[in-house]
């Protein structure tokens, strides 16, 4: 059963939650540490697989703008998946933009997180 609730970040789990905290400041160590081993990340349709090529991506993604991030929305799908919506604004081309944060939990990691443009 599929539910889809607005949530305060502080009811998201705890990997999600830490995880997000460490990717807003760009903390690319802290971050990858939620990752399971074997984690898939896709952005903007590129995907990057295993502990080097999804901290690489962590460490590097969006380095080159300046920008902050705000969170505008969070909900649950079921126990093991988890939606975090972001609004960005900063230097990059167009200078704001809304991506989901698809997150795909296995144990005590995260095994997939998908990043994608928000629908309108």
């Amino acid at each position: 059963m599929t539910q889809h609730t607005d949530l305060p970040s502080d009811l998201l789990p705890t990997t999600v939650r830490e995880f997000f905290a460490a990717h807003i400041v760009r903390d690319a160590d802290t971050a990858s540490s939620f990752l399971a081993e074997d984690a898939v990340i896709v952005d903007q349709d590129e995907t990057f697989r295993g502990r080097e090529e999804t901290y690489a991506f962590l460490r590097d993604a969006g380095s080159e703008f300046e920008y902050t991030t705000e969170q505008i929305g969070a909900h649950r799908v079921d126990d093991a998946h988890w939606v975090v919506t972001v609004r960005l604004e900063g230097t990059f081309p167009g200078g704001v933009a809304e991506l989901d944060y698809r997150f795909a939990l296995q144990d005590d990691g995260i095994a997939e997180l998908v990043i994608a443009n928000h629908p309108a």
